[in-house]
């Protein structure tokens, strides 16, 4: 039987859930937590190791500046109160993406979530802080060229060189403790990637659902994976 250790989920349709309603996107942002809350406890008590969630992405800076503001205050408010959820359940918080631009208070936050939480054995909870998969690999490259890695590929052929580099990279990513991603799921009814995990989701199985991300229901996220397991993965063989 196949394993299923890494869900991945693109949780899209918060803004449009609050204004279907007729309420402030950052209301739907709000509910939005509450979901995470639920499908982060339910995936816990399957025994799922890990589990990434996109929070937030190098493009979303392009929003109304009074919505990031929002975004940034909740997700403040969300480390703080989730910390008993996280100890009470034995997860492991990881920020992934590049958190050198936040500010200074929500970088402390993070890395201390992240040292409280270091030590739990159960499942990793890893959240997309400021990510981009471009962004990710251009500083796999970075830190490859800084490390003096690619200095001695010259010698090598062109297939023991390119080996190599993939195994770099591989090294180098925010999610080296994950792995690769088995699942991938896209709330909100669109289809399409969005510069998330584009590394880790080469064979990943696709699910996309209308649902908009406040009303993902743990009871979808159980279909879903009772529909993954009745695919078979070939990996490019046959």
């Amino acid at each position: 039987m196949q394993e299923l250790r890494h869900i991945a989920i693109i949780m899209d349709g918060n803004g449009r859930w609050a204004q279907n309603q007729g309420k402030n996107r950052t209301f739907g942002h709000k509910q939005g937590v509450k979901t995470v809350r639920e499908i982060t406890k339910y995936c816990a008590s399957k025994n799922i190791p890990f589990l990434t969630l996109y929070a937030f992405s190098t493009e979303n800076w392009l929003r109304p500046q009074q919505e990031v503001d929002f975004l940034m205050h909740l997700l403040e408010r969300y480390l703080k109160s989730e910390l008993k959820v996280y100890q009470e359940h034995n997860i492991r918080f990881v920020a992934i993406g590049d958190i050198s631009v936040l500010k200074p208070k929500l970088q402390k936050l993070i890395h201390t979530t992240q040292m409280l939480t270091a030590k739990n054995t159960g499942l990793t909870q890893l959240l997309a802080l400021n990510y981009g998969a471009k962004n990710e690999l251009a500083r796999c490259v970075l830190e490859l060229y800084k490390s003096g890695q690619l200095d001695s590929l010259s010698k090598l052929e062109q297939q023991d060189s390119l080996k190599a580099i993939e195994q770099g990279i591989q090294s180098h990513l925010d999610t080296k403790c994950a792995g690769e991603v088995d699942l991938l799921i896209r709330t909100g009814g669109e289809k399409r990637l969005s510069n998330f995990l584009l590394w880790q989701c080469a064979y990943a199985e696709l699910f996309w659902t209308d649902t908009l991300f406040p009303d993902f229901s743990t009871k979808e996220l159980e279909e879903i994976i009772e529909c993954f397991f009745k695919r078979i993965r070939r990996f490019g063989g046959v």
